[in-house]
């Protein structure tokens, strides 16, 4: 049966939706309880310390108290239906906090009093304003002791513009709230309403002429008459209201119920989402209507893989309406799929509904074909349809990972692919050169996390270690081999004689063979067996037991035996004088370059750069990468380093770079080029490799 949160039809115009974005320990889970509490929709309220809350109900998340995944609630206020989404607030998380922004028309970024502004709210602040989104501030933990709020106010407008202005004032010590844009007058704990009220109508006016006229004749508007240009001016950025709550007592959280009713967007009055028709530079921008009538477009924001349920798909009505029965395709697939149940989540319940319109957050279960980023529709020409890409962050903290258990392979990857299919920011890779599975995350604790889910979820041990780096072995001149396999047991032998040349080629240029052998001495149907023999050393390496790469093999000469000659001793033969000249042509090891592109806040590119250059990288470039979008002349600004540097040395970088930038900044690598690495390197690689070879 559906909860009365989620019963009944409501127009498209009474639907508010919003995202709890913002740093880690801000006070979301529980602004979220006090919400659900506030509303009706549950009878009590939960806590992380004791890992009853509705959003927090992830194993791992109720032992740790702190948030891991999105989760997505409802409730009703008013005349209203209000769907929510809480989101982690750590960086290591962003693949759960970022594609909620895409399911809603307001970004509600969350901040702590207590701990005033952090970079991960700067870096949500600017994410929304790159999507078009309506913005929210909410200043939690106003009752705390001791906390400066005009002061922090005022870091707020500093940071993120004038635009910034409060709907309502903390009053009587955070204990209430009192409104500053319906109310024309008060008191408060920053004294009297009147300016704050003031302020607002000004900046809202200000979006339209008629009403900058009427506010010069009149002195005032009555703030019931401005729904109209409120909406403008939160669609346009030009006003980012801010308000105050205590999630802990309840203090505001009713007034920021009535904010979200009274004066947040519905999915016809936010900006709408670009959609894209078409792939590639043909691709035509457009935008899905608001309109239960159409026909359907969804947005897939979210999967989860539940071991009852199955995969769970989360989306968001973008048009048209859904019902249980009805056909949907999932991007370009040629055949549909009935949906069988419809669900509007409420934490981890799943309360059955019958219809969702535009901007409703509702699931579908047990579709294997659902995957994060897909478009359903209900008309086959809709195919090439899809959102505009978001801007997630690339992992590059790599960790490699093996089973435990020899033979467990299979099972591992199977996990590991359903782990990826609910974090968009998770990659796994069959690395070639090193032979390695490597999984990559945003960092060290996105890392732990997954490394626990393995073992308490699904029962999996694994064992991890650095991923390997894929050196390759090379020459640098050119040197001659040879090599007589004979070996006599009785019957018949083993004969084979190999005369070769390595030289060397260009980088990138891989590998060369040349059959130069005149007059017969070696058989043309044992010269396969002789490239094979090179091969293998090609693979398994001369000196260090990495590839052997930019090299040309020039068999000239040999001699079989017309009885003893087998494939089997040209093998070995051609191994054998490949290794000796090879390890006569200079050989070195050669490592890895990668282009390193950093983005980080300015005032720590001077500290990157030097760090960079410790690692005995160099920088190419630095640019300007504004400031994301979000808004004002106080934000700081965010740079762009680009440089060349040995991959071995940025093993773990991404910790480094958040140490250097508090959490802010983000790098991408990509392979350059190879080149020789330094001489201690090369030894200690060489040494390393001898005893595994003599053994």
């Amino acid at each position: 049966m559906p909860s009365p949160q989620s019963a009944g039809a409501v127009p498209v115009h009474a639907i508010r939706t919003l995202a709890l974005v913002g740093p880690a320990a801000a006070g979301k889970t529980t602004l979220a309880e006090q919400l659900l509490l506030a509303s009706g929709a549950i009878a009590s309220a939960g806590s992380l310390e004791r890992g009853s809350t509705v959003s927090d109900f992830d194993p791992l998340e109720r032992r740790l108290q702190h948030s891991l995944n999105s989760a997505v609630m409802h409730t009703r206020w008013r005349d209203s239906r209000i769907h929510f989404i809480d989101t982690p607030g750590a960086a290591d998380f962003v693949g759960q906090s970022l594609p909620p922004i895409e399911a809603v028309e307001t970004a509600a970024v969350v901040i702590s009093a207590v701990n005033g502004i952090e970079p991960m709210a700067v870096r949500m602040m600017q994410y929304a304003a790159d999507r078009g989104l309506d913005r929210l501030i909410i200043v939690n933990k106003i009752d705390a002791q001791g906390v400066d709020l005009a002061g922090l106010l005022a870091q707020i407008q500093a940071t993120f513009g004038k635009e910034c202005l409060p709907l309502n004032l903390p009053d009587a010590g955070g204990s209430q709230v009192v409104d500053c844009f319906f109310a024309r007058s008060g008191h408060s704990d920053f004294g009297s309403v009147e300016a704050a009220h003031r302020a607002l109508v000004e900046q809202v006016v200000e979006v339209d002429a008629a009403f900058v006229e009427r506010y010069l004749n009149d002195g005032d508007i009555d703030a019931t008459e401005l729904h109209a240009p409120l909406e403008q001016a939160l669609r346009e950025g030009h006003l980012i209201p801010v308000c105050f709550v205590s999630a802990r007592t309840g203090a505001g959280v009713g007034e920021l119920l009535d904010i979200i009713d009274r004066l947040l967007p519905h999915p016809g009055e936010g900006n709408p989402p670009d959609f894209l028709r078409g792939e590639g530079d043909a691709a035509v921008r457009m935008h899905a209507t608001p309109d239960p009538a159409l026909h359907v477009l969804a947005h897939v924001f979210k999967v989860t893989v539940d071991p009852y349920v199955g995969k769970l798909g989360v989306m968001r009505v973008h048009q048209g309406s859904i019902t249980p029965g009805t056909l949907l395709y999932v991007g370009d697939a040629r055949k549909p799929f009935k949906v069988q149940h419809l669900y509007m989540l409420q934490g981890k319940e799943h309360v059955e509904v019958p219809r969702a319109v535009p901007g409703d957050i509702c699931a579908i279960a047990k579709v294997d074909e659902l995957h994060y980023d897909a478009v359903l529709h209900d008309a086959a020409e809709d195919d090439h349809i899809h959102l505009a890409p978001l801007a997630l962050p690339r992992p590059v903290h790599g960790l490699a990972i093996a089973p435990k258990r020899r033979g467990d392979e299979q099972r591992m990857w199977e996990i590991l692919a359903k782990l990826v299919d609910e974090d968009p920011c998770l990659r796994v890779e069959q690395d070639a050169g090193t032979h390695e599975s490597v999984v990559y995350g945003l960092g060290e604790l996105h890392l732990r996390i997954l490394l626990e889910r393995l073992r308490e979820l699904h029962r999996f041990e694994v064992e991890t270690q650095p991923p390997r780096v894929a050196y390759r072995e090379t020459v640098t001149a050119s040197a001659e081999g040879h090599y007589r396999h004979k070996k006599q047991t009785g019957g018949a032998g083993q004969f084979g004689e190999v005369y070769l040349r390595v030289e060397p080629l260009p980088r990138g240029a891989g590998f060369e063979f040349v059959d130069a052998v005149k007059g017969g001495t070696i058989p043309g149907q044992f010269m396969p067996a002789v490239e094979k023999g090179v091969r293998e050393v090609l693979a398994l390496g001369a000196i260090s037991g990495h590839p052997v790469v930019d090299v040309r093999v020039v068999v000239y000469d040999g001699k079989h035996h017309s009885v003893d000659s087998k494939e089997i001793a040209f093998v070995t033969a051609a191994r054998m004088a490949f290794l000796g000249a090879v390890r006569e042509a200079r050989p070195v090891v050669l490592e890895p370059i990668v282009e390193v592109e950093i983005q980080a806040p300015t005032p720590a590119i001077g500290d990157i750069t030097g760090d960079l250059s410790a690692r005995r990288g160099h920088v190419v470039g630095t640019s300007g990468a504004g400031s994301g979008g979000a808004a004002g002349p106080g934000v700081t600004g965010l740079s762009l380093v680009r440089g060349l540097a040995p991959l071995a040395e940025l093993t773990s970088y991404q910790n480094r770079l958040n140490a250097l930038t508090s959490g802010q900044g983000r790098f991408a690598l990509a392979l350059s080029h190879y080149e020789p690495a330094p001489p201690a390197v090369q030894q200690q690689l060489m040494a390393a490799w001898r005893p595994a070879e003599d053994h």
